[in-house]
């Protein structure tokens, strides 16, 4: 939705053809970081308040350890996933994408996709369909995935939040998070290298969470899903272009996996406008490089114990350090000042 947007902003005549019919929902931790809010913003998409419920940061929680930092500025805020695609199916029907539901594709042509049984022609085809693409397969880019999976359950509760932060539970091999919804509504996610693991599994490792939720009324059904790190060398081969996560993918974990796909979307759109199709590659791989390096970290923290534990209670006892590298995560400082926060946090963390 967000490539038919961005595509539609530039003048393009856009077709989003979809197996599926609204409201589509997902297995997901619907916290939009506030980059994820600027660059929905980007495409002309408003998220209010009244959408949902802001937060002010992250909490990292183990034990009794617990180390948290606001945002720089913008907060972020908690939306039901079914809320934010019903404002981007209004944003692309604004903007006059045709919107083709219940419309399968099943395959591609030399002149554009077979859609319903039929072909429909076009100049581009822009496979957006996720971790397990079909359109990737089709061109022959899957060769190139090395894939790192984890597994993935969310549940909703009628219960007020209890924090202004997104919670991350950090247990032994698994990561449980906490995120704001409504007044009487929260999201808790919990994603584990066990595909056998559910939340119902996880209580004893997580007894103070266990205690505020584990009574609580369920809200609607639980989902399941996979998180996958996998990146491509090529996102494109000839007409056919891959965006969002079927052009690679970072671990839930980071929180960035949304942004990640909007900036690809809008950065796509410029690239067809030029029809030079060697700067989204260009582009594609400048913007995933540091959500790549910070996925991997954080999964292989949740995989060792003791550094991990280490990390923590660096970011417990300096919130300045944790704030400043927030900050950077979010996109709020340069580089430069990035790499010397990180140096900080390296020496602290070798002296813990």
């Amino acid at each position: 939705m967000a490539a038919a947007i961005a595509a539609r902003k530039k003048g393009f005549e856009v077709a989003v053809a979809d197996g599926a019919k609204p409201p589509i929902d997902k297995a997901c931790g619907e916290g939009l970081m506030p980059n994820t809010v600027a660059a929905l913003r980007e495409l002309g998409i408003a998220i209010h308040p009244s959408d949902g419920r802001l937060f002010r940061g992250l909490r990292f929680v183990e034990g009794k350890t617990k180390a948290e930092a606001n945002f720089p500025g913008e907060s972020g805020i908690g939306v039901a996933r079914t809320v934010l695609h019903k404002k981007m199916v209004e944003r692309a029907e604004e903007c006059g994408v045709s919107l083709l539901w219940n419309t399968p594709v099943s395959g591609l042509t030399d002149e554009g996709a077979i859609l319903g049984g039929r072909e429909m022609r076009a100049k581009w085809v822009i496979g957006a369909d996720g971790i397990h693409s079909r359109v990737r397969r089709w061109i022959g880019l899957d060769h190139a995935l090395q894939p790192k999976i984890r597994f993935a359950q969310r549940r909703h509760y009628r219960i007020r939040p209890w924090t202004e932060h997104v919670e991350i539970y950090w247990g032994r091999m698994m990561q449980v998070y906490v995120t704001p919804l409504e007044d009487e509504e929260t999201c808790v996610a919990l994603i584990s290298d066990d595909p056998r693991m559910r939340l119902g599994d996880a209580w004893e490792e997580f007894p103070e969470l266990a205690a505020r939720v584990q009574n609580a009324e369920l809200s609607g059904v639980d989902r399941g899903g996979v998180t996958v790190i996998s990146r491509l060398r090529r996102v494109y081969r000839g007409n056919v272009i891959l965006t969002g996560d079927a052009s690679g993918s970072v671990d839930a974990i980071t929180g960035e996996g949304l942004c990640l796909s909007f900036r690809q979307a809008i950065a796509l759109a410029d690239s067809l406008a030029s029809g030079r199709l060697e700067t989204y590659q260009a582009a594609h791989r400048r913007l995933s490089r540091a959500t790549y390096v910070m996925s991997r970290l954080l999964v292989w923290l949740g995989r060792y114990g003791k550094p991990r534990q280490r990390a923590l209670r660096v970011l417990a006892r300096d919130p300045g350090l944790f704030a400043r590298l927030l900050e950077g995560h979010v996109g709020k400082s340069s580089a430069l000042d990035f790499a010397g926060t990180s140096l900080r946090f390296g020496r602290q963390f070798l002296a813990a």
